[in-house]
């Protein structure tokens, strides 16, 4: 009998099983690179999204900071404006104010002068002004006197000032023959028919504070003028009668 050749094809059996293991490795090697691709991208997502973010937010602080800096430069040159304005009309107050009591001082000295009440006014102490004398414990002194136009007389006499001050705990009062020139011990003299402005000076002790001045004007006939008038408003030139003070009377 003679021998059968071997089969060209040979039919196996298909193993199921080893496909699907191979299939189940090669879909999950698919998905751990994904879950692989996905947490890198996740790190470097959160690496780099902080520093983008703290730009962004410098920017804006930058962005803030400058506006500000402008609103307060803005406000410090609305400020300086402010100042300087309010420096000049302040300066400009006070002009007018010093003008004003010029011409109040004024009009009180030509009213009294002519006789503005249609009265025959007496003798009157019109303006006290003290100056002091640079580098010094001096002051000058300036009374200026006047009467009524209408008397049409002339006033003659002397006009004596002492001064009231401290001396340490003290009240003391230094009279005109220890304070003025040995050439007006006497007093100041005055001689007119409507106006006069007397001149003197004096020199007052280093430890002597003065307060007030009180003048006396003692003319040759008629009564005299007594005054009491405080040191800063002899200084300012802004003097009021004060109780007790009076007037000569025609």
């Amino acid at each position: 009998m003679a021998s059968r050749p071997p089969p060209r094809f040979v039919v196996r059996r298909h193993d199921d099983a080893g496909s699907r293991r191979r299939w189940l490795w090669l879909g999950s090697a698919w998905l751990i690179s994904l879950l692989l691709t996905g947490l890198l991208v996740g790190l470097l997502a959160r690496h780099a999204s902080p520093a983008a973010t703290d730009q962004r937010q410098q920017h804006a602080l930058n962005a803030q900071i400058d506006d500000l800096k402008q609103q307060v430069a803005n406000l410090q040159r609305a400020a300086q404006v402010n100042d300087v304005a309010t420096r000049s009309l302040r300066g400009t107050l006070a002009q007018r104010e010093e003008e004003l009591s010029g011409l109040r001082a004024d009009l009180g000295f030509y009213s009294r002068l002519v006789g503005g009440d249609a009265q025959r006014a007496g003798l009157k102490l019109q303006e006290v002004k003290l100056q002091p004398i640079t580098g010094s414990h001096g002051w000058n002194l300036t009374l200026s006197l006047t009467q009524n136009a209408k008397r049409d007389e002339e006033t003659v006499g002397n006009a004596l000032v002492s001064v009231e001050g401290l001396r340490g705990d003290k009240v003391v009062t230094l009279d005109w023959p220890a304070l003025g020139d040995v050439a007006q011990k006497n007093g100041l003299p005055f001689h007119f028919v409507y106006f006069q402005q007397l001149h003197g000076t004096f020199v007052l002790p280093a430890d002597f504070r003065p307060t007030r001045l009180h003048i006396l004007i003692q003319p040759s006939s008629g009564d005299p003028v007594d005054r009491t008038v405080a040191w800063g408003a002899a200084l300012s030139g802004d003097i009021t009668t004060a109780q007790g003070d009076q007037d000569a009377q025609p």
